[in-house]
């Protein structure tokens, strides 16, 4: 079942919690068989995830399933994942772009949101996370915010999350809800990773990436020439 099923009577989110606690318990039983952060079993999860060249052909995919342009970015040093940034609201050139230095600023003040796919690197599991993007000119010169929310909350995005989802899961990869896996995991060692960010980490950053759900990230660009 996919997110199609919201509308139609299928139970929608609620009935899809039970089988994905069940995914999520056994990819932790498996790859983080002593359930310590940092410290995923490299022989269990080796070639179980998804890799680079499905990513970007998922990239594509997903281009014309949601109609909108996508974004390919492959992880951090310290991340499990790859991101598909899906343009929802906004034109391009995209401020995904703009951040990474791809195009240049092109207004004084730009609002964009995203749908931010994360494809696991440690087992064939996905995660969307909704993704506001803004850019502000300022005397020094352009402030770029990366502003995660907890999940997907804009009913104006709802359409494409049900496509996204659906094509995820015809392409055999367990998609978890978000709420899911912004919880802590029981009983697991987490000192590293609270040394490290002054916070508990959720499963998010065990199967996904390395920062906190909420992280706000910013970029101060500067004029050129």
């Amino acid at each position: 079942m996919g997110c199609s099923d919201c509308k139609s009577g299928g139970g929608g989110c609620e009935s899809h919690k039970g089988p994905q606690r069940t995914v999520i318990d056994e990819v932790l039983a498996a790859i983080y068989p002593d359930r310590t952060w940092g410290r995923p079993d490299d022989e269990a999860r080796f070639r179980a995830g998804i890799r680079e060249r499905e990513a970007r052909g998922l990239a594509r995919s997903l281009s014309t399933a949601a109609k909108a342009p996508t974004y390919f970015r492959d992880g951090g040093q310290d991340d499990l994942c790859h991101y598909i940034y899906v343009l929802c609201l906004g034109r391009e050139p995209a401020l995904v772009d703009v951040r990474d230095g791809l195009a240049p600023p092109e207004a004084d003040r730009v609002r964009e949101r995203y749908l931010r796919v994360h494809l696991s690197t440690v087992a064939r599991l996905a995660t969307i996370q909704e993704v506001a993007m803004e850019l502000d000119r300022t005397p020094d010169g352009w402030v770029l915010r990366e502003l995660p929310r907890p999940g997907v909350y804009d009913a104006k995005l709802l359409k494409r999350m049900r496509a996204i989802v659906d094509l995820i899961e015809a392409s055999d990869i367990e998609h978890l809800d978000f709420g899911m896996v912004d919880k802590p995991v029981a009983d697991a060692d987490v000192a590293e990773y609270s040394g490290r960010y002054g916070v508990e980490p959720a499963l998010v950053n065990f199967l996904f990436y390395a920062q906190p759900a909420r992280t706000n990230a910013t970029v101060l660009l500067h004029p050129t020439g």
